[in-house]
């Protein structure tokens, strides 16, 4: 029975769409973090 199942073949995938959301999800982690840090740079100029 375990004969019948295909075998994968490792390096053989199509990550694309991985990569891409990989990809996208830097991004927005990035700008949140720059946004982040912007609005404690703001916060401190304003109560300083």
């Amino acid at each position: 029975m375990a004969d019948d199942q295909h075998h994968h073949v490792p390096g053989t995938m199509d990550i694309t769409d991985q990569e891409r959301t990989y990809e996208g999800f830097v991004k927005l982690t990035i700008r949140a973090v720059i946004a982040i840090i912007v609005a404690l740079i703001l916060l401190a100029l304003v109560n300083a």
